[in-house]
């Protein structure tokens, strides 16, 4: 019965070949023909703004940790208010491999991914993009979402003034 199933693959192979030898190759002249990406295809990493205006990186880390490749760097603040931002944000894509787990992990949809594939360069270092490469104007996929509203954070008055709650503690005060 071996003999009868290994004939058949092999039929089924040679059937498959035959069939598309006598077609003309697809073949797309790339730079003056584009293809269009497919609608849930992802490249460019770009940095959102919710409909405020305001920027929706809270510098949690989560982006950085989720990169298997570890080419998400940033550093945290936290502004007069009390929300966090990022003052720097910066990304390696000579290094990124466009898995989509930073925008996965964002809790802010802060980092989303567009379908623009074409930023090649010969000169590495213009790989490296900043903050100020990164943030765009718009929202991006989700114009509507405010993660301070939608979570229901809404820091109005400092830290400790708020109904029965402390001011925070110096760290330097238990030191001996």
């Amino acid at each position: 019965m071996s003999i009868i199933r290994d004939t058949k693959g092999i039929l089924l192979g040679m059937w498959t070949t035959w069939k598309r030898i006598f077609r003309r190759p697809l073949t797309i002249q790339y730079p003056e023909i584009k293809r269009v990406p497919y609608p849930r295809f992802r490249a460019r990493i770009v940095l959102t703004r919710d409909p405020d205006g305001g920027e929706r990186c809270v510098a949690c880390y989560l982006c950085s940790a989720a990169c298997p490749v570890d080419c998400i760097s940033m550093q945290s603040a936290e502004r007069e208010d009390g929300r966090r931002y990022a003052p720097w944000f910066r990304i390696n894509f000579a290094r990124c491999i466009y898995c989509g787990l930073c925008a996965e992990a964002c809790p802010t949809m802060a980092i989303q991914m567009t379908p623009e594939y074409e930023f090649c360069t010969r000169n590495i270092m213009s790989l490296v993009y900043e903050k100020e490469d990164l943030l765009i104007d718009g929202c991006g996929k989700s114009p509507d979402y405010n993660f301070y509203r939608h979570a229901g954070i809404g820091v109005t008055q400092p830290r400790g003034e708020g109904l029965n709650e402390e001011p925070p503690l110096d760290m330097r005060s238990l030191q001996p």
